[in-house]
């Protein structure tokens, strides 16, 4: 009877597996990212093909309500200040649904960069279709894309840094360390690191 059981428990695991609307693969290091285009807090929409000066991007998924995404806004900001000039701007996306999340529709992003300032697109995605492509689980979470003639490569996934709490307390700068190593054609030496997050909200 209890191999009955368990054998009828993963039938019903595979099936919830196999069919579930949003499996979050997602990239890998190495990979090709495909391009998207969604809308910005402006109303424009924005692609990374827009940028043909690039070198690079920070593709930072994040939102306006998890107090994780709130305690990096001021780093965020930083990273795009610092890395823009370098050609590796900060491409930000919230990937909540707004149904979920009331606190993040697009009226409310429009808001909270106005309020902080953002010097980055803040782009809405509309229909959670790009998020489980990335495969982003948290909010914020990273991934640094290098553009190369054959598209944009995946180099780093992950966090920002090692201290969400409190940005003077930072031992490990992941981002910088990875964009400086990628600008410089170095090898990067942590590539993954886990996210530290809300959960996306569907």
């Amino acid at each position: 009877m209890r191999t009955l059981n368990y054998l009828g428990f993963l039938v019903v695991l595979i099936s919830i597996t196999a069919f579930s609307p949003n499996p979050i693969k997602g990239y890998g290091i190495g990979d090709m990212a495909t391009d998207f285009s969604l809308k910005n807090v402006d109303g424009k929409m924005v692609s990374l093909s827009n940028y043909e000066d690039a070198k690079g991007f920070l593709v930072i998924f994040t939102c306006n309500t998890c107090p994780y995404a709130q305690a990096y806004e001021d780093r965020i900001i930083a990273l795009d200040t610092k890395y823009k000039s370098l050609g590796v701007p900060v491409i930000a996306i919230n990937p909540n649904n707004p149904k979920a999340k009331p606190g993040d529709g697009f009226e409310e992003m429009k808001t909270r960069a106005k309020q902080k300032g953002f010097t980055f697109p803040y782009l809405l995605d509309d229909g959670q279709k790009v998020y489980p492509q990335y495969g982003a689980t948290r909010t914020p979470h990273v991934f640094l894309l290098e553009k190369k003639e054959s598209g944009n490569v995946v180099r780093y996934i992950g966090a920002i840094d090692d201290n969400y709490q409190d940005a003077s307390q930072v031992e490990e700068k992941y981002v910088e360390q990875a964009v400086d190593a990628m600008l410089a054609g170095e090898e990067i030496k942590v590539e993954t690191t886990r996210a530290i997050g809300c959960s996306i909200k569907v």
